[in-house]
């Protein structure tokens, strides 16, 4: 029914294999276990564009979230008018909120396609997924791509002594699957390596969501949903790793250990180079303002009071131009002061004496 999974994942496992199997051999174990591993890497490495638009739509949302609690409380009657709101808002920003959960959800079926492959090597099983076979037509059958010497040699890869696909509660009948390919395995040895990859896997969980939630803004921790998800991805989701690991294979654990190493790596990574970006803009907008800034003792300029000044001279000097222009002659100079020297047209002419003292007394004497 899921081919369509089973079959790719098949194949980047079958190819990492090779490359381990022949650098190692094809029976190792560690081949097996690098071959797991790089199939982790590999499909990551698909997952890393959606990965970086799904950190920086995480963080437009976190930056939208004052607008967000603003629509929902505005239209918490109406919520046809907030979702169109909503909607808007995103499409005005850019962002779309399902690229947020795009790496999630593309690992759910990644990780249920491998998980039955590497079930499919031991079928000898009756449970979900099992088809009862009996451990020699198990051995000489294919598993999708892997033909049945590939089936073997899985069967016949070790570490420290536990097969990569046997899972701590699995039955007597099912590891009877391994009795001609390294003997039965006991339930010590395969406790003895899965318990320690159960217990990084969840330590590196709890680790990675920590981290992830550091990074969080203070509006987008307070909101009741954040917070509920960040508890969950804290606590509830590294001791479902130490809960339902002894129900997973060796090389499942492998693969959620490589997943949450590669998940501490590239947070740093992207969340590094968006810290650079940040920093960068903040760099240019404070070299654009030094730039606008007055000079070192100069006096500062009130653009808007300069502005209105040139607006007011402007109007000023075309009223005078259009008056001189109208009487046919340049505009007259201004009047002189008043206390000032007269002009020249005003003064007295020079025969023109004002009457001294004696004068005025020797007209008394004729009167």
């Amino acid at each position: 029914m899921l081919d369509f999974i089973y079959y790719p994942v098949s194949w980047i496992l079958w190819f990492w294999h090779r490359v381990f199997g022949f650098a190692f051999g094809a029976d190792n174990g560690l081949s097996w276990a690098l071959a797991v591993v790089f199939l982790v890497f590999t499909l990551r490495l698909v997952l890393y564009r959606p990965f970086v638009r799904q950190v920086r739509t995480t963080k437009q949302m976190q930056e939208l979230q004052p607008q967000i609690k603003e629509l929902q409380k505005k239209y918490k009657n109406d919520r046809q008018k907030m979702a169109t709101e909503m909607q808007k808002l995103q499409k005005d920003h850019g962002f779309n909120p399902l690229m947020g959960c795009l790496p999630i959800l593309a690992q759910v079926p990644v990780f249920l396609g491998l998980f039955h492959v590497l079930r499919s090597f031991n079928r000898t099983g009756h449970g979900f997924g099992q088809i009862g076979m009996d451990p020699y037509t198990n051995a000489h059958t294919p598993n999708y791509v892997f033909n049945a010497d590939d089936v073997q040699s899985f069967l016949s890869a070790r570490i420290f002594g536990a097969p990569i696909s046997a899972f701590i509660t699995a039955p007597a009948d099912e590891l009877l699957a391994f009795a001609d390919y390294g003997g039965i395995p006991s339930k010590v040895s395969i406790a003895a390596v899965a318990i320690p990859l159960m217990v990084i896997a969840a330590i590196a969980t709890h680790f990675n969501a920590r981290a992830s939630v550091a990074r969080q803004s203070a509006e987008a921790a307070a909101n009741p949903q954040a917070a509920l998800m960040n508890k969950l991805a804290l606590w509830v989701f590294p001791f479902g790793v130490l809960v339902g690991g002894p129900f997973l294979p060796i090389a499942i654990l492998l693969y959620w250990v490589s997943n949450n190493i590669w998940t501490y790596g590239q947070q740093h990574l992207v969340f590094g180079r968006m810290a650079k970006e940040e920093e960068a803009k903040r760099a240019a907008k404070a070299e654009k303002q030094a730039q606008n800034a007055p000079k070192p003792g100069a006096k500062p300029v009130d653009t808007k009071k300069k502005a209105v000044q040139a607006d007011s001279e402007s109007d000023s000097g075309s009223v005078e131009t259009g008056a001189a222009e109208t009487n046919g002659s340049t505009p007259a100079k201004p009047a002189a002061k008043a206390g000032g020297k007269q002009q020249s047209g005003q003064r007295r002419s020079s025969g023109q004496k004002r009457p001294g003292n004696r004068g005025r007394a020797n007209q008394k004497r004729r009167r």
